[in-house]
């Protein structure tokens, strides 16, 4: 007989334990699925090209940031995190994926671009490298791949690394276009996320209300001759902390 729950990192485990294991896109054992899913570079997967979010580079060229130390998560192949590397900008990048993490490696030795990457939990700084204060967190597509409960996690990672006065910018899947909308304890009830969760504006603003919001809408749909990645299917939304 176990009695072992004490702390909040217990109770997030059991949490992670009620979903089927083929569901787990978020723990350190999520690695092989997205190492299937990076595995074949060819697949007509959209965020596979070499090409930032639009909205990534519209924050840059209208100098809503100014970053001198990024952090990107679930960078995948690090399409993001090069159009954010330049002459003394540090650039962290993490993903779960050795095959993400080897394919932006390649992408960044062809380049010339400085990016630190690294293989492993973000959540886990102690064993990715992630100590931060950073300027700019960059998620695109990570943080509707979490079960409700590690949204905890989540903001308890911008609360250790976001600098003071920092950005908080994430895309992630808009409610009436893609994802679930199911209840959260549905999929607890369920144990899967039915490949991901969709969020509202309403939504997105609460969880995020400790954050003063600076620009939140759809991404901009791009034509495939753009230099820039845009579906939208997707919330953009850029937060800041208060100094």
């Amino acid at each position: 007989m176990d009695r072992n729950i004490r702390t909040v990192e217990d109770v997030l485990g059991l949490l992670d334990r009620l979903f089927a294991p083929e569901a787990d896109r978020w723990t350190a054992t999520g690695a092989d699925w997205w190492d299937d899913f990076y595995g074949d570079r060819s697949r007509p997967v959209p965020f596979f090209a070499h090409k930032p979010d639009e909205n990534l580079a519209s924050y840059l060229d209208r100098g809503l940031i100014a970053p001198e130390r990024v952090l990107d998560l679930g960078c995948g192949p690090g399409r993001n995190a090069l159009h954010l590397a330049s002459p003394g900008r540090l650039v962290d990048a993490v993903d779960l994926s050795p095959k993400a993490v080897e394919w932006a490696g390649e992408r960044a030795r062809e380049a010339g671009a400085d990016v630190r990457f690294h293989c492993g939990d973000a959540f886990a700084p102690a064993t990715t490298g992630l100590d931060g204060p950073y300027d700019l967190v960059y998620d695109s597509g990570c943080f509707h791949h979490l079960p409700p409960h590690r949204r905890i996690s989540y903001l308890a990672l911008l609360d250790r690394v976001l600098a003071p006065g920092g950005h908080f910018a994430l895309t992630c899947f808009a409610a009436g276009a893609m994802g679930s909308e199911l209840p959260d304890e549905a999929f607890y009830r369920d144990s899967r996320l039915h490949g991901g969760l969709a969020y509202t504006p309403e939504s997105l603003r609460r969880i995020f209300s400790g954050l003063t919001e600076v620009e939140l809408r759809r991404m901009r749909d791009e034509p495939p001759g753009s230099p820039y990645f845009g579906e939208p299917f997707l919330w953009t939304a850029l937060f800041r902390r208060d100094a």
